[in-house]
């Protein structure tokens, strides 16, 4: 008997190898590849994997792990007079964040009452 683990690595393994032979990443190319191998795959997680992969650049996602998620990071310049408005819109937001956190607390009751 297969553990789970390893069928969930040959899935991984059929995918990758599918990405670097810049082949469409599908079910019954999964399926194929782990068959090939000697490796049971339900063909429900072939599938899901296939969906999950389904138009990403596989090479591109491994070449990125290391990157992190976030959003591309903003510098401003404080040329000009563009600066004193760019120092002006964070103060702002400072602002509706205090008065957000003053609101929560006048809603009639406390913690302990």
């Amino acid at each position: 008997m297969v553990c789970l683990q390893s069928t969930e690595l040959a899935a991984t393994y059929a995918a990758l190898i599918l990405a670097d032979d810049g082949v469409d990443i599908t079910s019954d190319k999964i399926l194929a590849l782990t068959n090939g191998a000697g490796v049971e795959l339900e063909p429900i997680w072939a599938s899901l994997l296939a969906k999950a992969l389904e138009g990403k650049d596989v090479k591109e996602l491994l070449s990125n792990v290391g990157a992190g998620g976030g959003g591309p990071a903003t510098v401003t310049a404080g040329g000009g007079g563009g600066g004193a408005a760019a120092e002006e819109a964070p103060k702002e937001e400072e602002k509706k964040e205090e008065e957000k956190e003053e609101s929560d607390d006048d809603m009639g009751f406390g913690l302990f009452d």
